[in-house]
């Protein structure tokens, strides 16, 4: 039976186990003498420290270089802070298909002192009516996370950056799209054929450690984008993705935290 607008508002939406509220980061992460020069950041501490292990696990999975997905998420997603992101959980700009929610046109309010766009009611409600303006956001296009009962509507936008354990849910299935749906033999999108082809063969000949091989992720890269009918055809696209990979450290980050088995604390 197909639910309408209004008939999802009233469905009962997951609690939270805890007050929502984002876990501040531990000591270890307000520092990292590796000499990888964005790990002085919070933000990308505090992206990595939720989703790097996790991401990681899909990735070998299903046999795709995690250090490169990680490096795809950290662009694409603005490091977790554009607003399609944090209101779908689509830290990996997947366009909708078939049956997939898609997040409609949405009317969003814009903080003009900080040039930020606002998702959080309380936050809005703290800041002076003189500093906000209302912007015309047009369809995205993308897929919706959000759980079934308010995925493509226009309500609870704030569901997920105040449900912070949804939140992750939503982006490991993204993550699980993108490594099964998208980068397959049965995508239409000749790059992710060529991918998938390219990964298969290196596995089978030098086994799972190769997708952890700084070669083999930066070629899987620009197989997937920097071309036309690709992830993403802008030339510059592949570069900036190497440029966050080698900027974290995202590799050995990567290959600490899966087969050297060490925390997160002790990877970062």
């Amino acid at each position: 039976m197909n639910i309408t607008t209004k008939q999802k508002e009233k469905i009962a939406l997951p609690k939270p186990k805890a007050p929502v509220e984002i876990k501040k980061e531990t000591k270890p992460l307000k520092k990292s003498a590796t000499g990888y020069r964005y790990r002085k950041y919070g933000h990308v501490a505090k992206l990595y420290q939720r989703l790097a292990l996790p991401v990681t696990e899909l990735c070998i999975k299903h046999k795709v270089p995690p250090g490169a997905v990680l490096s795809i998420i950290s662009l694409e997603s603005g490091w977790g802070q554009g607003y399609i992101g944090r209101i779908t959980g689509n830290f990996l700009s997947l366009n909708a298909f078939g049956n997939d929610a898609e997040l409609p046109a949405l009317k969003m309010p814009k903080d003009i002192t900080t040039q930020t766009t606002i998702l959080d009611k309380r936050k809005l409600a703290k800041i002076p009516k003189a500093n906000i303006i209302w912007e015309n956001r047009p369809p995205s296009l993308k897929k919706d996370y959000r759980p079934d009962s308010i995925a493509g509507t226009t309500t609870h936008l704030d569901f997920l950056i105040n449900h912070p354990d949804e939140m992750t849910k939503a982006n490991l299935k993204n993550v699980e799209d993108f490594v099964s749906r998208f980068i397959s033999h049965t995508s239409s999108i000749k790059a992710y054929n060529e991918a998938r082809t390219l990964l298969d063969e290196q596995v089978t000949a030098h086994g799972i450690e190769i997708l952890f091989d700084a070669k083999l992720n930066e070629k899987f890269i620009y197989t997937i984008g920097g071309r036309p009918n690709s992830f993403n055809f802008r030339e510059t696209w592949p570069k900036k993705v190497m440029n966050i990979y080698k900027n974290t450290g995202i590799n050995k980050l990567t290959k600490d935290l899966y087969l050297n088995k060490k925390t997160f604390e002790q990877a970062w």
